[in-house]
């Protein structure tokens, strides 16, 4: 085998069709563009998000997209009714909820009020609502918040 004997497979090279030559040429007349409309005529270029006339997706728009605070902290929220159904009452702190699977994430902790509860709990979470805070107090328990978040 040598260079001079290489030629590529069978059908992997296809010659392009030279269109707009003329009409014996195989592609004369409209040079495949079609009969008529924006897309046969010449210069039909149209910029990028060009709507044919309507108001274009970037004008309809709002101006503003909002904000989002980059220091936002998201807290894990923990509902008191949760912990008075699947715990006995006692000292937690986070990582005591993690174990119990209460706390799934790594993301403070925030306790809220939804649900009832009559166990004396004492907590330390990151947050509290205050209306969680007061139903665990009338409770007998206590909350503490952590001062890292």
């Amino acid at each position: 085998m040598n260079l001079h004997t290489l030629s590529p497979a069978p059908g992997s090279r296809k010659v392009r069709k030279r269109i707009a030559r003329g009409n014996s040429a195989g592609g004369g007349t409209t040079a495949g563009r079609g009969t008529k409309g924006q897309h046969s005529r010449t210069g039909k270029g149209r910029r990028f998000g060009f709507e044919g006339g309507q108001t274009p997706l970037v004008l309809r728009q709002p101006k503003l997209g909002g904000f989002t605070n980059p220091g936002r902290t998201e807290y894990e929220a923990v509902n008191v009714g949760v912990l008075e159904e699947k715990l006995p009452a006692g000292t937690y702190d986070q990582d005591a909820l993690r174990a119990h699977k209460i706390v799934r994430t790594k993301k403070p902790v925030k306790l809220l009020a939804r649900g009832d509860v009559k166990k004396k709990f004492t907590l330390t979470v990151d947050a509290v609502s205050k209306s969680a805070q007061d139903a665990i107090v009338k409770a007998g328990g206590t909350v503490t918040t952590s001062s890292t978040h």
